[in-house]
């Protein structure tokens, strides 16, 4: 997590930063996502895909994608007056997995991108975070033509923990994403203060 603080005077608060991983498979929309919401230009570090990548990464079911995340991406948004979330979007490809420990750190929670036609392409995500015990919601990304699913179906379908988050989404739309990235805050806020409680009983 990290924190700005401001001298607090004349009725200035304290401005409170929050790390936020975006994370899924490849090209489920992280990218999309990080972009429809910052109020910065993000900053992205995406190349064009190599005819050397197309033996490691697996482009069924993403063929017109022609470029990759090769580090992150990064974006702004302030929630409300004094809160701010830095968002950190991961690549999705197996090679680039070393990144995630260095992204992770000191982040309040994570967003997991799903494609419903794709599903099974989220399960390292929601492994790395459950295993790291870092609160994370499931974004279901509702592309085009692919089948409906409801949040309890996608749910039991990745065997996620109780009261793990699902919710539906357009990462195109900057109102939708801002709705996933709150139900985040809170959730996250929820779980942290349980463990603190459960630490001191």
């Amino acid at each position: 997590m990290v924190t700005e603080h401001s001298a607090a005077t004349d009725g200035e608060t304290a401005a409170l930063a929050l790390k936020i991983l975006v994370a899924g498979g490849f090209g489920v929309g992280k990218t999309t996502l990080v972009g429809a919401v910052s109020e910065i230009r993000p900053l992205r570090t995406e190349e064009l895909l190599s005819e050397a990548g197309q033996s490691v990464d697996d482009l069924d079911g993403v063929d017109q994608k022609v470029t990759t995340t090769v580090a992150m991406d990064f974006g702004r948004i302030t929630i409300r007056s004094g809160l701010s979330l830095y968002l950190f979007g991961t690549p999705g490809q197996d090679r680039f997995w070393f990144l995630w420990d260095e992204l992770s750190q000191g982040a309040l929670g994570a967003v997991v991108l799903a494609d419903t036609r794709r599903l099974e392409d989220c399960f390292p995500a929601v492994d790395y975070f459950e295993h790291r015990r870092i609160p994370f919601v499931v974004a279901v990304n509702c592309f085009a033509g692919a089948r409906r699913y409801g949040p309890e179906d996608v749910s039991r379908a990745l065997d996620l923990d109780s009261g793990t988050p699902v919710v539906l989404c357009d990462a195109r739309e900057r109102d939708s994403g801002k709705e996933v990235l709150i139900r985040l805050v809170e959730y996250a806020g929820r779980m942290h203060t349980a463990r603190l409680l459960d630490s001191v009983g």
